[in-house]
């Protein structure tokens, strides 16, 4: 079983990073006579944690020349260009994405008509089988809005410096001026809507607060969307900054009000969002959806424990994964220098023994994969993530706050988190201070068995009625 290294929504939410949806297609090589791979493929990539992500391919043969498109539907990109599509003299395929350094080389089934092969990205390589399809139905999900809707929709822009966030408000009927709620994402690279596994948690958040009377901005993250930005140089800080310039703009229109002004923050926008808090005397509240408090090192280990009990490890292979979790965030604290980080993480690892030398054969796959993910735990934003402690913002937040938390929530436990939220804001003399912890929700706030990551696609909700209430409630509360 592959071991945790880092945040699992980090690597999901980051897999295909942001592609450009419009590159050109350069014309493929002639095609190998027997095979033909024009139509329509689709297949599950195992991402690890238990989780597969679909993917689907349409190939187009013209004079014995290929193009295709690629979708991502639980990432929510759909229609992404490979640069080019080639069939050898052998009959095996290759298309490749370069922006995403990414490339699919298969070999055609006829007779199964299935096209078996390799998807390989920065340096991992995992086995994908695609199968012929009639057309990609899509998992349900009953909650997501669709139009025409009671409401104003508004595509807007923020800047921040030299970065543009795009977004959308989304604005109540009646003469207003309205209170107002800019919603901040969690890790990884995200959309106005926060897609994952095709959920689109804040376009069913903003849709339900706009009907109870409340707008709502939200945009596409740095780097992400229609957002400029560098997403890989950013972190936290550079986050509340971009909420920052959001809360600002939301000042400068006339439907809104602006002493009615709040902020939710789910997971990571639950650190974010006390840190715009802390700077701005008249934001009028908060709202914490599964905010971590501790630090990040320590919500890391917990999600190691957490997991892979999930997962039916045995408590010595858990205290084992601790061990060298453990070491690796404590190197990574120390040492400035990314190679010198790497190269004594490398050693700790081969020292310990950790899964990549304890296998007989040497796994080239698994070596790059380990490459991949070494670079990423180097990365600014892990850097900040594992070091910030939020509980000292937290202490100089004096705004109203709901914090709330599903009880089966395997990446940010509720019952310590919680805990810890309160004691910080009280510490620092806030009295407004509501903790609710739902039971039977997972970190994305869907009813759920376990709570793990690989449940979160095969659940249809996007997020539970009484999260959306309880939210809903606790701002009329404050605002109305």
């Amino acid at each position: 079983m592959k071991k945790v290294l880092v945040s699992v929504a980090s690597l999901l939410a980051a897999f295909l990073g942001n592609v450009p949806e419009s590159t050109p297609v350069a014309l493929a090589n002639e095609m190998h006579k027997k095979t033909s791979y024009a139509g329509l493929w689709q297949g599950e990539l195992s991402v690890g944690n238990g989780m597969k992500l679909p993917l689907v391919f349409h190939f187009k043969e013209t004079q014995n020349k290929y193009t295709g498109v690629m979708d991502s539907p639980m990432q929510g990109k759909t229609g992404t260009a490979f640069d080019s599509v080639t069939v050898d003299g052998s009959g095996k395929i290759t298309a490749t994405l370069a922006a995403a350094h990414a490339s699919f080389v298969g070999t055609l089934d006829s007779g199964k008509k299935t096209i078996t092969g390799t998807w390989m990205q920065s340096g991992a390589s995992l086995p994908l089988t695609m199968a012929a399809s009639a057309g990609y139905k899509g998992p349900n999900r009953p909650q997501e809005p669709k139009p025409p809707f009671s409401y104003k929709c508004e595509d807007v822009k923020v800047a921040n410096g030299d970065v543009s966030l795009a977004g959308t408000l989304t604005i109540p009927e009646g003469t207003g001026p309205f209170p107002a709620v800019v919603l901040i994402h969690g890790s990884g690279s995200h959309d106005r809507d926060e897609t994952i596994f095709s959920h689109k948690p804040f376009l069913v958040l903003a849709d339900y607060l706009t009907r109870r009377g409340i707008a709502v901005l939200r945009y596409d993250k740095r780097g992400a969307g229609k957002s400029t930005g560098d997403a890989k140089a950013a972190t936290s800080k550079d986050f509340a900054s971009d909420a920052q310039k959001a809360l600002e703009f939301l000042k400068t229109r006339p439907e809104i009000d602006g002493n009615k002004i709040g902020m939710i923050g789910h997971s990571e926008g639950g650190v974010v969002a006390p840190m715009v808090a802390a700077q701005c005397d008249d934001l009028h509240f908060i709202v914490m959806m599964a905010g971590s408090v501790l630090p990040g090192d320590q919500i890391l280990l917990s999600q190691v424990q957490a997991l892979e009990a999930g997962q039916g490890e045995k408590q010595q292979e858990i205290d084992h994964s601790l061990a060298i979790a453990k070491e690796t965030y404590a190197i990574v604290k120390s040492e400035s220098s990314d190679a010198e980080a790497i190269s004594k993480i490398k050693a700790m690892r081969k020292r310990l023994g950790a899964p990549e030398h304890k296998s007989a054969a040497k796994n080239a796959a698994g070596d790059a994969r380990l490459e991949a993910d070494l670079k990423i735990i180097v990365s600014p934003w892990y850097r900040f993530f594992i070091s910030y402690d939020p509980r000292i913002v937290l202490e100089k937040v004096h705004c109203p706050v709901l914090a709330i938390n599903g009880d089966r929530d395997t990446q940010v436990n509720a019952q310590t988190n919680l805990s810890e939220i309160k004691t910080a804001l009280e510490k620092g003399g806030n009295k407004d201070v509501t903790e609710v912890v739902l039971p039977g929700l997972n970190h994305l706030f869907q009813t759920c068995k376990t709570g793990l990551p690989a449940e979160y696609a095969s659940i249809d909700e996007t997020i539970a009625p009484k999260a959306l209430q309880t939210i809903g409630d606790w701002i009329d509360s404050k605002v109305k």
